[in-house]
């Protein structure tokens, strides 16, 4: 299976990639569809820290970046789970400034964004798939619930063995005989 994992998370992160570092170098020709966008997550972005920069071309440049980035790792398998959600995190805005269907009165544009949108939602849920797997191995949720389920175990065992000590030594105690020890 490592295979065809390995060869998803290339062909999955190619559009991130490639898309990313061309939203990079020429992020001119998308402010005036990212621009509504911005505006509204400029408030936002000052209240996590007032020198982040909230210019639409820089943060395009930024979005693009991280694309790159996360893509990269993604299709190398470095830190795939949470590069996964970086792309997730990098396509929700992507998707609301770039395909915006709801916004289009012509039926050939609306048509045309309605389908890319649904293309962005289809590269969500495989990048949350991609999220979600383990390579085959046990997930942080089955291993912290495996441990403590064993620690119950061991804690259970002891009890039964102190039960049984004590019984052991009651009885001894009560026919005099010695416990060895």
């Amino acid at each position: 299976m490592k295979p065809v994992r390995s060869l998803a998370r290339v062909m999955l992160s190619g559009i991130f990639v490639v898309s990313g570092a061309r939203n990079f170098t020429n992020p001119g020709r998308l402010v005036p569809a990212a621009k509504p966008v911005t505006d509204r997550a400029a408030p936002l972005i000052q209240n996590l820290h007032p020198r982040i920069p909230t210019d639409t071309e820089t943060l395009i440049r930024a979005n693009g970046a991280t694309q790159v980035v996360g893509g990269l790792m993604l299709a190398t398998g470095r830190f795939a789970r949470p590069a996964a959600l970086l792309l997730a995190g990098t396509l929700v805005p992507t998707t609301i400034a770039g395909h915006p269907f709801w916004n289009t009165d012509d039926p050939a544009t609306r048509s045309n964004n309605q389908i890319h949108f649904l293309k962005n939602l289809g590269l969500f849920g495989g990048l949350l798939l991609a999220a979600a797997d383990t390579g085959g191995k046990p997930g942080l949720r089955w291993r912290a619930g495996h441990r403590i389920g064993h620690s119950r175990r061991s804690v259970q065992r002891a009890i039964r063995t102190a039960r049984r000590e004590a019984k052991i030594a009651v009885r001894s105690a009560a026919t005099g005989h010695r416990i060895p020890g």
